[in-house]
């Protein structure tokens, strides 16, 4: 793909994670070893079982080769599981390896942080293997959940 589709242009909400196209751009620094990070504070999802939302806290750290996710898209593509119905640990995980299959980056890994539901609070961890040696991984800056007190 050498252009992208949504970047520059109106683009109409997708209606599924199915439908949603993601964009890669080249990585002018494909020769360096480097993270990049998308953090989505407000990312929304249905309960496969009762309809109610769930909110949760994404961050996706990636170390970038030949391509980089054009955020636009990523922006859309998340934004697509607002009306989408499944468990937080699908909802992550497919996240995760939708990005990784379409970059193929050196490494990438996914926090979904979930607010309770049930009372319980619900956190979804993925990697594509080991982080590369020489690369600085800051921690993702998510706390706990701690509730009320």
């Amino acid at each position: 793909m050498t252009q992208p589709l949504h970047l520059g242009q109106a683009t109409q909400w997708p209606s599924s994670p199915e439908e949603a196209v993601l964009d890669r751009v080249p990585n002018p620094q494909s020769d360096t070893l480097y993270v990049a990070r998308f953090t989505c504070p407000e990312f929304t999802s249905l309960c496969p079982v009762t309809g109610q939302p769930d909110f949760a806290h994404l961050v996706i750290d990636y170390v970038p080769k030949d391509w980089l996710i054009e955020s636009k898209s990523l922006k859309l593509y998340l934004a697509s599981f607002r009306n989408h119905g499944a468990f937080h640990e699908d909802c992550t995980v497919a996240v995760g390896r939708r990005i990784h299959e379409l970059l193929a980056p050196r490494w990438l890994r996914i926090g979904g942080y979930w607010y309770p539901r049930g009372g319980i609070p619900i956190d979804v961890f993925w990697q594509s293997g080991a982080p590369p040696a020489d690369i600085w991984l800051p921690d993702q800056g998510v706390p706990t959940y701690r509730g009320r007190g």
